[in-house]
């Protein structure tokens, strides 16, 4: 695909991002609610000290996909690391090349930030995302991830 362009997301594009989000948790097949996403993720995309990043990759005004991340802190290697919340392109603009950029895009971030180290986590039944991320260089870690509600 030509004319991909990789940059932060703009705050007149959050309401461009909420569909991918909508497309990426039925994906993942976890439900979503698209209730106050877009005024939460602008407050923490555009806030002084911003919770999240987020590259998004655009053609012609278009999102094709995204990926998100933030600033994480490791006490066992006693430094910081980016932690890739999410990475989504839609179905027909796979195979591309674009995820590449995006994690580029993320080194790149991360070596400007003099951060060493980018961790990410898929589900065990996505091995189309599974085969990518193999073929990037990443290294796979066995857990389980737990969820615990405090409301």
């Amino acid at each position: 695909m030509k004319s991909i362009s990789i940059d932060f997301i703009k705050q007149n594009n959050v309401d461009q991002l909420i569909p991918l989000c909508a497309l990426h948790s039925e994906y993942e097949r976890v439900p979503f609610d698209p209730k106050g996403k877009e005024e939460s993720l602008t407050h923490n995309l555009f806030k002084e000290n911003p919770a999240l990043f987020c590259l998004v990759a655009m053609k012609d005004q278009e999102m094709l996909g995204y990926a998100s991340y933030m600033i994480q802190f490791s006490t066992w290697d006693a430094c910081p690391y980016i932690y890739m919340d999410c990475l989504y392109l839609l179905e027909h603009c796979r195979g591309f090349g674009i995820g590449q950029q995006l994690m580029e895009r993320i080194a790149e971030e991360a070596q400007k930030l003099k951060i060493t180290e980018i961790q990410w986590q898929t589900p065990t039944f996505n091995t189309r995302a599974i085969k990518f991320y193999d073929r990037t260089g990443g290294k796979s870690k066995s857990k389980k991830r737990y969820f615990l509600e405090v409301l």
